[in-house]
């Protein structure tokens, strides 16, 4: 699905309209163009299929380098994200560290990237995009434990209402042996070590 620009431009102008400005002026003239710029981007994920990045598995035992096969988690950290609240469609940013426990299929940790950068660009609460990544990767990949823990600052947040400039918030989804506390906290304690989140 992409994202209809004219219709964006057309409702850009509105908008400026409702709020009393004149569309035409010089400082907004470009307004509505550059919005369905920023909206094509910030909502590319929109209808994308986020399981698609993990449809090219290698085999750990039979793949190119049977004698790396992890005896622990897979774990990366500090992956920048951002995307929309769907409440205010004001943007929140943060960063996203997932962690997986291989089974017999690992992926190149791009695809991992990129199934946060799917979910992301779309209309989102950080709980649910937390859940859904947790969700995908369990899903379409040979895991048997994922954990995903966001921390990001928002908007609606720090722009509006109490505007606390230096909050965050913190989310951890779990699924299989990571569903259980004890087995994740050597985890959450490694992402902790290097991001400040070890309030989790």
């Amino acid at each position: 699905m992409s994202v209809d620009r004219t219709r964006i431009e057309r409702l850009t102008r509105e908008l400026l309209e409702a709020i009393g400005e004149d569309p035409d002026r010089p400082g907004l003239r470009q307004t509505p163009a550059r919005m369905a710029d920023l909206y094509s981007e910030f909502f590319a994920g929109v209808g994308e299929d986020a399981a698609a990045p993990l449809a090219r598995t290698i085999s750990v035992s039979r793949g190119p380098a049977p004698d790396t096969l992890p005896s622990g988690a897979v774990l990366l950290r500090d992956i920048r994200f951002r995307s929309v609240c769907e409440h205010h469609l004001l943007p929140f940013a943060g960063h996203a560290h997932i962690a997986y426990l291989p089974g017999e299929q690992v992926v190149g940790l791009g695809a991992l990237v990129r199934v946060v950068e799917i979910l992301a660009t779309r209309p989102q609460v950080q709980e649910r995009l937390g859940e859904q990544i947790a969700d995908v990767i369990a899903e379409n990949l040979d895991a048997r434990g994922v954990l995903v823990v966001l921390d990001a600052s928002h908007g609606c947040v720090t722009m509006r209402g109490g505007r606390q400039p230096e909050a965050s918030t913190l989310t951890i989804a779990a699924r299989g042996e990571y569903a259980d506390a004890v087995a994740r906290a050597e985890l959450i304690a490694l992402i902790g070590a290097s991001t400040g989140a070890s309030r989790a």
